[in-house]
């Protein structure tokens, strides 16, 4: 990855020190260097090249053979050139680098300019139409450079030498903030504004590297409970950019991999535990925050001209809706109920959602992959060219095989609206465009009501179906170059399985090609199917009524008493007669049941929430379980009746949390380490949604290997439905002869 990341600058420079002779020219196959001098020197020169090149370009491999001379006579760096199919991987965006934020301080022609970079940082991704990656292929070619750009994008010792986005105030994209009667253009008033309106509560639509951002005050209760209106967004928190990393530690506790991850160069959120309150609707009660820091000029200079050190800063959509990247749209959408929309007249062609990451054993893990890892490929061990995989329906990415490399999308969404699906169908078309993939085979869910499986079974192509919970399994095996039998443990809320029940709770032994179903949680019922995700207190029910049958009324829990009793009479009705009541083992279904039985979480206002209140609940320390019987099926009653005492014994939420965590780690552990003994196996891969629960990932993860297991979990993919592609696409590179 070599595009738009100052690589061919660093290679003259090199060159230069070791006094070598050539050229090094940028083609979509690789790039190529003919070098010529004293042997030594040249080892040295591609030792270099190999330990010291820019911090976002990526080397996959480097390959050296003897040519004739031709007698060079300096250096040169000659014009990017496409000569075949083949593509060389395009850089995500790039947070600003300190030298661009010296030089907004400095230099006279970008003084507080607030879309400075060069070819250490930037847009990149997000402002490419076509390769190679030129000035004329992107959303800059409507900025003709002024002289002074031009001579810095030509010198080739210049750090913007060949930086496609350069620009500067004479001739680059500039900002207006929208007011429902007032237009302003100079970016001084604009930045006195925005203080203005911040301090008075207002809401503001800014115009970000892949989409509009709804920001407010982070400390004004009133500011949040307005946007959560205007979002239509009740439970779901909201993600958070704080000033400076002072600003940051004031709020949150970090440890050093926590604070690498959130200063690194793609500048995720990070999710960080909670040390002191913002407005108490930002988080909605859960004891973590989603924290970023500045990564684009314009928030320096915000920050800068602002009193808050921290701000809400969510996606500009409403609802389950994409990002908005339509300048006319976000006007059109965001004025009536916005203070102010503020834009900048460069189109953004690729929107990204930013990106989300957790620290978990002091490993950064990605639970949405978009703004600055999108769209750098996994490198497979197998060839998986012209295979596109459709993903899942929750969190959708899809993914491309191009070579032994798999071009994984930005976060996509949910595909249950429109707008949604034609962001699916229009990313999709330009992934294949962009990275010169003609399909030759889709691969999807076995679900078939899934959009995406419907998108793949209408592409005219073969269509292979893969087990979704298989496909956990092989997107982290994928990610981790595996190619062998491993243990693999799949927890998530739902999947559609080879008996037509709803899996969610699976011990598999698995390869690419295939999977043995080993043991996995008892079937329970599900009223109302999908209802059921929505109101964890019906999964509490279902257990209660599949222990003690209607007599679960005499039990006398707390939460039935919250719900409205024509409803849970239905429900029960429901359970009795089998009526629109699909069975699932699903693990999520599990924890939905054990957070309405706590009443931690009785109605769900976003996808997960039951989980993550229950998870959010764990207060202090302890290795107290309950019982759970594991054999050809799980059995989770014993534990369910534990509970209910413990409910019954006005033990706390949070301690029951405790001791279910506990339970569930160490029903994997004894399982997992069952298997490899009788089968030798020492490779355990855990994925699925569910492994997004940190306290779970932590404990299981260090239990494994102190049992002497190599332990496989997601790190450069979402272990969610959002690494569900690059899974089925791992499995279609063994199962392609098979369709």
């Amino acid at each position: 990855m070599v595009q738009g990341v100052g690589f061919r600058p660093f290679v003259y420079r090199v060159a230069n020190k070791f006094r070598l002779k050539g050229e090094v020219e940028n083609r979509n196959d690789g790039v190529i260097i003919e070098i010529e001098g004293v042997e030594s020197a040249i080892n040295e020169f591609v030792n270099d090249i190999r330990h010291n090149a820019p911090p976002a370009s990526y080397i996959e491999s480097i390959h050296v053979s003897p040519v004739g001379i031709k007698s060079f006579k300096g250096f040169s760096i000659i014009p990017s050139t496409n000569i075949s199919d083949e593509i060389t991987l395009i850089s995500p965006d790039i947070a600003v680098c300190k030298d661009c934020l010296d030089d907004m301080r400095s230099q006279q022609h970008r003084l507080d300019y607030p879309f400075i970079n060069c070819t250490n940082c930037g847009p990149r991704f997000t402002i490419i139409k076509n390769l190679p990656y030129d000035r004329v292929n992107t959303t800059m070619d409507m900025f003709p450079m002024c002289d002074t750009c031009r001579a810095e994008y030509s010198d080739v010792l210049d750090r913007r030498f060949h930086a496609q986005p350069v620009a500067c105030h004479s001739c680059g994209p500039v900002y207006t903030l929208n007011e429902k009667s007032v237009k302003i253009e100079k970016l001084a008033l604009i930045l006195r504004r925005l203080q203005e309106l911040l301090d008075d509560d207002g809401i503001i639509a800014i115009k970000g590297v892949g989409g509009y951002f709804l920001a407010c005050d982070a400390l004004s209760t009133k500011a949040v409970e307005k946007l959560r209106k205007l979002k239509n967004r009740e439970g779901k928190p909201f993600a958070v950019m704080f000033a400076d990393e002072q600003a940051l530690k004031e709020y949150t506790f970090t440890d050093e991999y926590e604070l690498q991850a959130v200063k690194s160069w793609q500048r995720p959120i990070v999710l960080l535990g909670k040390k002191n309150d913002l407005a108490w609707s930002v988080t909605k009660g859960f004891p973590t925050i989603g924290a970023m820091l500045p990564y684009m000029p314009f928030h320096y200079l915000m920050f800068e001209n602002i009193r808050q050190k921290v701000l809400v800063l969510t996606s500009g959509n409403f609802s389950d809706e994409p990002i908005f990247i339509d300048d006319e749209k976000a006007l059109e959408k965001f004025l009536p109920d916005c203070e102010a929309v503020l834009s900048y007249n460069r189109e953004i062609y690729n929107r990204v959602d930013d990106s989300i990451v957790h620290v978990v054993n002091q490993k950064a893990r990605l639970i949405r992959r978009s703004r600055g890892y999108v769209p750098v490929p996994i490198k497979l061990e197998q060839n998986a060219d012209g295979i596109v995989a459709a993903g899942a329906e929750l969190v959708n990415c899809f993914c491309l095989g191009k070579g032994n490399m798999a071009f994984l999308s930005q976060h996509i969404g949910d595909l249950k609206n429109m707008e949604t699906y034609l962001f699916y169908i229009e990313s999709f078309n330009r992934f294949k465009d962009l990275f010169r993939v003609e399909p030759k085979l889709f691969v999807a869910d076995l679900h078939p009501d899934y959009l995406s499986t419907r998108f793949a079974d209408q592409s005219g192509l073969p269509v292979l179906k893969v087990q979704h919970h298989h496909a956990h399994i092989a997107s982290c095996m994928a990610e981790h170059g595996l190619d062998e039998k491993v243990i693999g443990v799949a927890f998530d809320g739902v999947g559609l399985g080879d008996d037509g029940k709803i899996w969610g709770g699976e011990f598999f032994i698995s390869d690419l090609s295939g999977y043995d179903r080993l043991t996995h949680f008892e079937y329970q019922q599900m009223p109302g199917g999908d209802k059921a995700t929505l109101n964890p207190w019906r999964m509490a029910v279902s257990y209660l009524y599949s222990i003690y049958g209607e007599s679960l009324m005499d039990l006398d829990l707390p939460f039935l008493h919250q719900v409205q009793e024509e409803e849970l009479n239905v429900v029960i009705q429901m359970l009795e007669k089998n009526f629109n009541c699909p069975e699932t083992s699903s693990a999520g279904r599990l924890f939905d049941a054990v957070a309405g039985l706590t009443g931690l979480c009785l109605f769900s206002d976003f996808h997960a929430e039951a989980p993550m209140r229950l998870e959010g609940a764990i207060k202090g320390r302890s290795d107290e379980m309950y019982n759970m019987d594991s054999g050809e099926i799980i059995n989770v009653k014993p534990m369910i009746r534990q509970i209910v005492t413990d409910i019954q014994k006005n033990v706390p939420g949070s301690e029951i949390s405790l001791k279910f965590h506990n339970t569930i780690v160490d029903i994997i552990q004894k399982i997992v380490n069952s298997v490899s003994k009788e089968t030798g196996l020492k490779k355990v891969v855990l994925s699925g949604g569910t492994f997004q629960n940190r306290y779970i990932s932590e404990k299981i993860e260090i239990k494994l290997q102190l049992s002497g297991l190599e332990v496989y979990m997601n790190e450069k993919i979402p272990c969610n439905d959002g690494g569900i592609a690059l899974g089925q696409l791992a499995i279609a590179t063994k199962k392609r002869g098979q369709v």
